[in-house]
């Protein structure tokens, strides 16, 4: 078989491109950004449970040795933790902390959502711009038989090809491991906040001390 003949990158950009822009049509600027994100931190996997878990083993022993009002913590590499610890902090309340940490983790779900649905769709416009490229290739089918024609029947298998491949090689797989890698993730920090809310049960809060009366007058 000649691999170099199922290369043609205007057929390629004719699937490539319709598929984008009908995704983008239908579901939105907002939605392919939120997809977009998604599958940079699917790539670079940003979440790293080992080094969360460090850091929450560190917030707890401070907590628990120094309370809130010493607590800084700057060693979150984690942004929703360190965000969700930070307000812990500042309203000296480690309820605050499992309530922000929810609310990051609805955020992340709800984004996983939104980027599964949006690749879905993309799945769906792949193979229909396949054929639209089929038929435009075969629009420009020559009067006269010949190498251009040949040429024109090549472009039109092609387009209906790499729309069947971009849907089932590259969208549907892409999809599905956002949402496997969104459980895995979320299931990980499941287990840590469980872990976390067990630790800080009963932690004691040393509050600053409060003026006396002839120092406050």
């Amino acid at each position: 078989m000649d691999f170099s003949a199922l290369v043609d990158p205007l057929s390629a950009a004719v699937v490539i491109g319709g598929t984008a822009l009908a995704t983008l049509l239908r579901a939105g600027l907002g939605e392919c950004r939120a997809t977009i994100a998604t599958v940079r931190h699917l790539a670079t996997r940003e979440f790293d449970e080992d080094a969360l878990r460090s850091d929450l083993a560190r917030m707890v022993q401070d907590v628990r040795v120094d309370g809130l009002v010493r607590t800084e913590p700057y060693y979150f590499r984690d942004r929703a933790s360190q965000k969700a610890a930070r307000a812990m902090v500042d309203a000296r309340n480690i309820a605050l902390f499992h309530k922000q940490m929810a609310r990051f983790r609805a955020l992340r779900m709800a984004d996983n959502r939104r980027a599964h649905a949006t690749l879905a769709m993309a799945a769906e416009n792949a193979p229909a711009f396949g054929l639209a490229g089929t038929l435009l290739a075969l629009s420009q089918l020559p009067a006269d038989p010949g190498q251009g024609m040949n040429t024109a029947l090549a472009g039109a298998v092609l387009t209906t090809l790499y729309g069947v491949l971009l849907a089932q090689l590259v969208l549907t797989p892409l999809a599905e491991a956002i949402r496997r890698s969104g459980e895995a993730e979320e299931q990980a920090r499941d287990e840590l906040m469980r872990w976390t809310a067990w630790q800080l049960e009963g932690a004691v809060v040393h509050p600053l001390p409060l003026p006396d009366a002839a120092e406050a007058a």
